[in-house]
């Protein structure tokens, strides 16, 4: 395990998650999203998985989607035997880790030559338009801006640390939806069910005051309301994909080889906007 700093209300976010199981069956949409999304990348795969394990807080849908598979529990310390599965899924839960690296190390220990590790977490600009109208409210009413919200890895970072724990063949991709609220009240409960509420280290221990959060609602419907007078949510999902290796493996291409112009891709996406509170800013 690689030393970090601590961010994450272990017991805190273990708690959220057994209040969700009451609501499991009944709101799992961003779960089932990133199901059919695994079962698709695994579908593209010419492989059969015979020992697959998944790691996640919410074993119940994960649970449901693969019988076959061994659950774990995503403490920061994972109960693992080394070079024992052939597909590990890492399923939304890895955004919570106080050390991510430390869990991809863990992750790639469990695997036997050739495996396949398999990650979907939230990341990007996930819940933005929530934290962005927190914000506002919040700066209003109290002057400063109390900790709420996780800090979203990126696209890029999160595809390097594949890299850097020595995964081959990485391939890190993303999926944008967005879902429509009646409000934020709704918004917010939907994110209890989910067991995906506030368990910050460094948050604030009492209640949020209701005033806040009538504030945060006005801000939302003004900068982030449709034409159906509903607001809209982001959820980012992040895919991580890695292999352990292996020299039976496909190498990679060789330098010179490719048919996309890396140096244009690269000024491409310097181009587009990475800052979403930037961009509304510019409104």
């Amino acid at each position: 395990m690689t030393n970090t700093t601590k961010i994450t209300d272990r017991k805190t976010l273990v708690l959220n998650r057994k209040r969700a199981l009451n609501f499991e069956d009944s709101y799992n949409k961003i779960h089932q999203i990133a199901i059919k999304e695994i079962k698709d990348r695994l579908e593209e795969i010419n492989r059969e998985f015979k020992d697959i394990a998944i790691i996640t807080g919410h074993q119940k849908i994960w649970g449901k989607a693969f019988p076959n598979a061994k659950l774990i529990d995503d403490t920061d310390t994972l109960i693992f035997g080394k070079g024992q599965y052939d597909l590990i899924i890492h399923a939304l839960c890895l955004h919570w880790a106080n050390d991510p690296v430390g869990q991809l190390i863990q992750c790639k220990n469990m695997l036997v030559e050739d495996g396949l590790f398999l990650a979907t977490l939230f990341g990007g600009k996930t819940l933005y338009e929530l934290n962005y109208s927190f914000s506002l409210a919040e700066s209003e009413i109290s002057g400063g801006i109390s900790p709420r919200f996780l800090p979203m890895g990126e696209i890029r970072d999160l595809g390097n640390l594949l890299l850097r724990v020595g995964f081959k063949l990485p391939v890190a991709d993303n999926l944008t939806t967005h879902i429509h609220y009646k409000d934020v009240y709704s918004l917010m409960n939907d994110l209890r069910k989910m067991g995906e509420v506030n368990a910050l280290l460094s948050r604030q221990k009492t209640f949020t005051r209701s005033q806040i959060i009538e504030e945060t609602s006005k801000f939302y419907i003004k900068n982030f309301s449709e034409n159906d007078d509903k607001i809209v949510a982001t959820f980012d999902l992040i895919f991580l994909t890695g292999w352990y290796p292996s020299e039976n493996q496909q190498k990679p291409l060789k330098p010179g080889s490719g048919k996309i112009n890396l140096g244009v891709f690269l000024d491409d996406l310097k181009k587009q906007p990475t800052d979403p509170f930037e961009q509304l800013e510019k409104k």
